[in-house]
C-alpha cells in the first residue's frame, strides 16, 4: 500500500463530512426559509389587526372608560405594531439572504459535478 492510497481515504472522509454538512444547511435553509415567509404573511395581519383596532370608532371609548386596561392596551398595541415592523423587515432580510445562498449553492453544485465528470473521465473512472 502507498502513502497515496493511505491519505486517499481520510481525504474522501473529509470530503464527504463537508457534504454532509452543506446538506445539513440546506435543510437549515429550509427551515429559515419556512421562517422568514411565516414573518412576510403574520406580520403584516398583526400590523392589520392593531390598525383596525385603532382606527375603530369604539376604541377610544374603551380608552376613555378603563383608565389602566387602556394605558395597557395600548402599550400593548405599540409593541404588536414596533416589533411586527421588526418581524417584517427582517423576514424579508432572511428572504433574500436564503435565495442568495440558494443561488450560490446551486452554482457549488453545478461546478462540483462538472469537476467530478472531469476527473471521472481523465482517470477513466466510473461515476455511480
Amino acid at each position: 500500500m502507498s502513502s497515496n492510497d493511505d491519505l486517499s481515504e481520510p481525504r474522501k472522509s473529509i470530503l464527504d463530512l463537508l457534504d454532509e454538512f452543506i446538506e445539513q444547511i440546506q435543510r437549515i435553509r429550509k427551515v429559515m426559509l419556512g421562517v422568514s415567509i411565516s414573518a412576510i404573511v403574520l406580520a403584516p395581519l398583526a400590523i392589520g389587526l392593531s390598525a383596525y383596532l385603532l382606527l375603530h370608532p369604539s376604541f377610544f371609548a374603551v380608552l376613555d372608560i378603563e383608565n389602566d386596561f387602556g394605558l395597557v392596551l395600548s402599550t400593548l398595541l405599540g409593541a404588536v405594531n414596533a416589533i411586527s415592523l421588526i418581524w417584517l423587515v427582517t423576514g424579508i432580510r432572511q428572504y433574500y439572504s436564503i435565495n442568495t445562498w440558494k443561488k450560490r449553492y446551486a452554482e457549488y453544485q453545478k461546478e462540483k459535478e462538472e469537476i467530478d465528470r472531469k476527473i471521472a473521465s481523465q482517470f477513466g473512472l466510473d461515476q455511480d
